[in-house]
């Protein structure tokens, strides 16, 4: 299918690795020019020149999403290389896990810094951008946790649901000229499961990598975790014109896991 992206500018969020990486890499392979970000300036690096290789140029802006100068700053060096920003995906790391009990309320405050209001900065910046651009969209990449909880992840469990609502109000708002939409991860296989999975084969709770990684698959209709990739793909769908009529979306891309509607 194409996607007519092709030209296109995209900033994408904590995009060095991860969900945010795939994303930026499908939005590269569609010919989009995409802005990619993170901490660790070395895998930053190493991610601009891979994903260089694409149909889409790509430039690395080292950026903590949590400083609001610096998202800020990314938006404007999108504009300053590329003239302009066409779409926006938001993406974030893990926050800590933990009960109720486990965690301060410093834990709380920088959760709501690094999953909420790390997108309102990156959409406040972009927004006049968004809005000149012929078909400006905002994609939130969430978790399958704002439908149904996940044990021990209390954090992501309340805080990723102010995603959503900012998604829902922002598709009304911002309407017609930009559409905004979620998508929600269930498993995939990025570094961070692969981390899990190798410390979980050194522990001896599993004899291989493979049988590690089976492990997350329960639970799951398909069978088998997500490829990074295969969510990056919705991302871009979402925000090519093959998806003009959808906004306000949350989009579960998870294998089929969630058992809500």
């Amino acid at each position: 299918m194409e996607l007519g992206l092709d030209g296109d500018t995209v900033v994408v969020t904590a995009s060095s690795a991860g969900l945010g990486r795939a994303s930026a890499e499908a939005l590269a392979d569609e010919g989009a020019n995409v802005v990619v970000c993170g901490r660790d300036s070395e895998r930053l690096a190493a991610t601009e020149s891979e994903l260089g290789d694409l149909d889409g140029d790509v430039l690395g802006v080292e950026t903590d999403i949590t400083s609001k100068h610096d998202v800020e700053a990314l938006v404007e060096a999108a504009v300053e290389e590329f003239g302009g920003v066409d779409h926006v995906v938001t993406s974030a790391g893990g926050v800590p896990p933990g009960g109720f009990a486990d965690l301060t309320e410093q834990e709380w405050y920088g959760a709501f810094d690094m999953l909420v209001m790390s997108a309102v900065w990156t959409v406040r910046a972009a927004r006049p951008h968004l809005e000149a651009s012929d078909a400006g969209t905002i994609t939130c990449i969430t978790s399958t946790s704002v439908r149904e909880v996940i044990d021990d992840l209390i954090l992501s469990n309340a805080v990723r649901r102010g995603v959503i609502g900012l998604v829902k109000s922002l598709s009304r708002e911002l309407a017609p000229g930009v559409r905004v939409n979620a998508v929600l991860p269930g498993a995939h296989e990025t570094s961070r499961i692969e981390e899990l999975v190798e410390a979980a084969v050194e522990r001896g709770d599993h004899d291989t990598y493979e049988e590690g990684l089976n492990s997350w698959s329960d639970g799951i209709p398909l069978g088998r975790v997500g490829d990074p990739r295969e969510l990056g793909d919705v991302v871009a769908f979402l925000a090519s014109d093959r998806a003009s009529f959808v906004s306000g979306a949350c989009v579960p891309v998870d294998g089929g896991r969630l058992r809500s509607a």
